[in-house]
């Protein structure tokens, strides 16, 4: 899989909706917190990589 850009669009509970940057698809990305980096926050810009999240 190649890398992915996203951002924090909502935070429900224990789970975040990560929307991608580089397209206009509507559909979120529904993802644990528990998998994403601390510090993110409604807002936060992601980079997917190798199974992992990293903040940018």
């Amino acid at each position: 899989m190649e890398p992915q850009e996203y951002i924090v669009s909502k935070i429900e509970g224990e789970y975040a909706y990560l929307k991608r940057t580089d397209t206009e698809c509507s559909e979120d990305l529904f993802i644990a917190i528990a998998l994403l980096p601390q510090g993110i926050d409604i807002g936060t810009r992601l980079h997917y990589e190798c199974m992992e999240y990293t903040i940018i």
